[in-house]
């Protein structure tokens, strides 16, 4: 994980340098894109205080957002757009999130080097980078085999350890359990049960919530130590449907 950026606030707006240091080979090529968007997203969030509790993200989730190369992720055909700040479709009919949302999403988890993370929803990988990039232990689970297997080639390309799996991550990933934070990319209409069970006490779980065509609301589900839950609304958010068999 890099810790090099400096983030400085001026009058005209707030100027980011960069130490582009991970990917030298493509630094140049997108490296006013990048800084463009870390500029936007930390805007945003200054903006979304009032509904967010905070007014900026964690120098970790930043510098993880800066590191990781979001075009490797997208179909070459996007690339032209991989650095801007909204969702782009890959294959089969799946979309990589808005960098704003997957910043927060990360940043509500509080992750900790070394902590235990499942994902469901590999799609890309873009989000397993970005926790693996922040040193987390990343277990992701992807239902659309060839999806998981791009995303599984991709990922050790790049040289992010992160496990992935064919399956149904409704259902978690038992044997790897429990987790220390759990992250879902994908809506459903409801909390799963198995995910809270394999969350650990004082573990943090985030996700949207909701019907394809109603509002759905990212949820941040907490386990305290004594295995009580505790939900909090985020925001409302846009987010493919859950599949599989539940």
């Amino acid at each position: 994980m890099k810790t090099c950026p400096v983030f400085l606030k001026a009058l005209a707006g707030i100027l980011v340098f960069s130490c582009l240091g991970l990917h030298p080979a493509v630094a140049d090529e997108y490296e006013e894109q990048r800084i463009k968007l870390l500029t936007e997203v930390i805007k945003d969030v200054e903006d979304m205080e009032h509904v967010l509790g905070r007014s900026e993200l964690t120098r970790e989730v930043l510098s993880a957002l800066e590191d990781v190369p979001r075009h490797e992720f997208v179909p070459e055909k996007a690339r032209p757009y991989a650095y801007r700040n909204r969702p782009l479709s890959i294959e089969h009919g799946q979309t990589i999130s808005q960098p704003l949302i997957v910043a927060i999403m990360t940043d509500l988890l509080d992750i900790k080097p070394g902590d235990r993370v499942f994902e469901l929803g590999t799609g890309s990988g873009y989000q397993a980078a970005i926790l693996a990039d922040m040193d987390a232990e990343v277990y992701s689970m992807e239902i659309i085999e060839p999806l998981a297997e791009s995303a599984d080639q991709r990922l050790n390309r790049l040289g992010y350890d992160v496990r992935v799996r064919v399956g149904d991550g409704y259902h978690g990933w038992e044997e790897q359990a429990p987790f220390d934070a759990i992250i879902v990319t994908a809506a459903g209409d409801h909390i799963p049960l198995p995910l809270v069970k394999q969350l650990k006490p004082g573990g943090r779980m985030i996700l949207p919530v909701g019907g394809r065509f109603f509002t759905q609301q990212l949820i941040l589900v907490t386990k305290e130590s004594g295995g009580t839950i505790q939900t909090q609304d985020i925001l409302p958010v846009s987010f493919v449907p859950l599949t599989g068999d539940h």
